[in-house]
């Protein structure tokens, strides 16, 4: 595959991309996730070590995907593993990143219909926000990056605005002491914050759309670092307004923390009904671009037409979506999603890279 001149994407394009698919449902349910996890006021310590790891399979993940130039996952994962092997890791691939567009969907309407738009039904929520992605994505790349630019610059300037005002209720003796424990239930907590931050992997399919792809380390390492900086900010302003034990005892501990704020004198009154407009723009985000990674992946890997392949997976995402009876079960799911992402991007790049480099070090020994 050779990408078209007007599907090409910069630099700043492909770290948007990753910043707006890592930023998404995590963002409300973060603190409470790591806290479950830690148990001690030290889970931004736990963040940052999630973010440095995450930036490590970043790195390797374009390494990999730099011996093939113009090519996405799909196709040079059965150049390096067979054709067989290969194409069962890219089918593998696939049902990841549709199960996650399945599970961003599902989140927004569970979201929306408690805090927006009660007793509105799921699928009246659901399709209309699976077409308009459907729409969007028919375009290509090109105009999916273009909105997250857009998008991204909003998303900054609403949540600094959030964690700016969230300092009137901030107590930093929530936080202590630090270390309190030791490090091992910092380290205990490295998984769950891990699996924030899962988004990197669509470098594997990005990079083939990129202008510069000798800059992809770099967009990887910006990518993963805003998200980082992002989620070192909640922890700590969500925990330190609201203690351990408050997090623990919420489900969406981020916009319990938003909806307490009192703020006199301005326009809006219920605060967090438009930070969670701001919020459905990256789900939105997530959504669109793992709908897309799936299209994409049906298509290479069967040589089918990518616009039928999007619509072939539209019910299929509907489906998935409404599968868990309730919010219970779409934890659940989220877990499986998650580890699947664990095993798939943390591991196999790092082996796919390796058994590349001894190939081609048994084809430059032949000549």
């Amino acid at each position: 595959m050779i990408a078209r001149p007007e599907e090409r994407i910069t630099t700043p394009q492909a770290a948007v991309i990753v910043i707006n698919y890592i930023l998404g449902v995590t963002f409300l349910t973060l603190p409470r996730v790591t806290v479950e996890a830690v148990k001690t006021p030290d889970v931004w310590i736990t963040v940052i070590l999630g973010g440095l790891i995450t930036m490590i399979a970043g790195v390797i993940m374009v390494k990999l995907s730099q011996r093939y130039p113009e090519k996405t996952f799909y196709q040079y994962s059965q150049e390096i593993a067979g054709k067989w092997v290969g194409g069962l890791l890219s089918l593998f691939t696939i049902i990841y990143f549709f199960s996650s567009s399945a599970y961003d969907a599902r989140m927004l309407v569970e979201v929306t219909s408690y805090f927006l738009l009660e007793g509105t039904p799921s699928w009246a929520l659901l399709m209309p926000f699976m077409w308009v992605g459907l729409y969007l994505i028919m375009g290509g790349i090109n105009p999916i990056a273009r909105l997250y630019e857009i998008i991204f610059p909003i998303t900054l300037v609403i949540f600094t605005l959030v964690f700016f005002i969230s300092f009137q209720i901030f107590e930093v003796d929530n936080l202590r002491p630090v270390l309190g424990l030791g490090v091992a239930p910092v380290l205990q907590g490295t998984k769950s914050t891990v699996l924030a931050y899962t988004g990197v992997e669509i470098m594997l399919i990005i990079l083939a759309f990129m202008k510069q792809p000798n800059k992809a380390v770099q967009a990887v390492l910006i990518g993963t670092a805003v998200p980082m900086l992002f989620y070192v900010m909640t922890v700590v302003i969500v925990i330190g307004a609201l203690s351990i034990d408050g997090v623990i005892t919420r489900t969406w501990p981020t916009i319990d923390l938003i909806r307490s704020l009192e703020i006199t004198g301005l326009l809006f009154e219920r605060f967090e009904s438009f930070f969670l407009v701001i919020w459905i723009m990256q789900i939105f985000s997530t959504f669109t671009i793992t709908y897309y990674a799936a299209a994409l992946g049906l298509a290479q890997l069967f040589q089918k037409d990518i616009h039928r392949c999007m619509f072939y997976l539209l019910p299929v995402i509907y489906i998935i979506a409404m599968t868990p009876k309730n919010i219970n079960d779409l934890f659940t799911f989220a877990d499986l999603v998650g580890d699947t992402a664990l095993y798939l991007f943390g591991l196999l790049p790092l082996i796919l890279l390796i058994v590349s480099r001894l190939k081609e070090g048994k084809h430059e020994a032949k000549l």
